[in-house]
């Protein structure tokens, strides 16, 4: 049921919202039969107590969530910076929840929400993610959600995102530029809306370029940092192995790096590698990488002000239903042809 609130099991039962209130406490003053009446429709309509109502009087907790599937990726770092920015001198707190790239972690966080404990959610699904029930029944508690970077695309919240799948053909045509002609793309899920896109902007410049679409290079890595590693320098030592790489995630950097060279092989020279990253490191890696640099502040920045007009009551544009704010493909050395001796 939408909205039940402790007056509609008072009516029901026929009792006083005291006489309730108490037995959800699990007050002494409250005989066990009429506690146990209580409990049973409460867990029948999917009660949850608003346990800030009495504190608040009517007004707002002020305090934002912001659902992150990790922190370790230095893109979501920055996106909370720009959130911050946002919305500190408006008066509310920033509280980061992370799901740890897990679905359950995630419904298990959102239903929480509906205590009232946040007035609204910016958030980044989980690689899990594909079902929309749990964020779905947030919004119809009146809790606004609005999506960045990983969005849910068929819900009616307002998205920021980077322009993913051109950024992905940018990065796979500058390798196709720079000599490559085995270029294999490395995701982390093939059913989060970001890897699609970026695995279809990958695919395309291939056939934009008369180059062949080979499964056998397209791997999809997981959360095992171990593993990744073992995939990775398995498809390193293939007869016909990768000339380039596309890493669609961050946190793939240092497993690319690992295994060539534990393989021995030169970067550029025998693999050249393009990644999506914002590590400030970048310039000082050996060598230095060539990124697709995302707006990671730009993006929460927006996703903040858009969730605070929606707390303010204020009308949505067009334009805040959907941002889209690009990326730039940042050229260094892990990506250049050299010249051959």
């Amino acid at each position: 049921m939408k909205n039940v609130n402790i007056r509609a099991l008072a009516r029901e039962l026929n009792l006083s919202l005291s006489t309730v209130s108490k037995a959800l406490r699990d007050s002494y003053e409250i005989s066990a039969a009429t506690k146990e009446r209580v409990r049973a429709l409460a867990a029948e309509w999917n009660y949850i107590p608003n346990a800030y109502a009495s504190s608040l009087r009517g007004r707002r907790s002020k305090n934002i969530a912001v659902v992150l599937p990790e922190v370790a990726d230095s893109f979501f770092s920055i996106a909370i910076n720009g959130i911050e920015a946002a919305v500190k001198a408006k008066g509310y707190h920033v509280i980061i929840y992370l799901t740890h790239e897990s679905y359950a972690g995630e419904v298990a966080i959102l239903k929480d929400f509906q205590s009232g404990r946040v007035d609204g959610v910016l958030l980044s699904v989980s690689r899990e993610t594909t079902d929309t029930a749990h964020v779905q029944e947030l919004m119809d508690k009146d809790v606004p959600v609005v999506f960045f970077d990983r969005v849910l695309e068929t819900l009616a919240a307002p998205k920021i995102v980077t322009d993913d799948a051109e950024s992905a053909y940018k990065a796979t045509a500058h390798l196709i530029a720079q000599g490559c002609r085995e270029i294999a793309y490395l995701g982390i899920s093939d059913s989060l809306s970001i890897c699609r896109q970026r695995m279809a902007g990958y695919v395309q410049a291939l056939g934009d370029h008369q180059l062949p679409v080979h499964q056998r290079n397209m791997l999809i890595c997981t959360t095992d940092g171990a593993g990744n590693f073992q995939l990775v320098k398995k498809l390193l030592q293939r007869t016909h192995r990768p000339d380039g790489i596309v890493a669609s995630v961050e946190k793939l950097t240092t497993t690319v790096y690992q295994a060539c060279r534990q393989l021995q092989l030169r970067m550029p020279e025998d693999v050249k590698l393009a990644c999506f990253s914002n590590l400030e490191i970048a310039t000082i890696l050996q060598p230095s990488l060539t990124t697709v640099t995302q707006p990671a502040f730009d993006m929460g920045k927006a996703a903040a002000e858009v969730l605070v007009k929606m707390l303010e009551k204020k009308p949505l544009t067009p334009k805040d239903i959907r941002i889209v704010i690009p990326s730039v493909l940042v050229v260094r050395e892990s990506s250049v042809k050299t010249s051959k001796r």
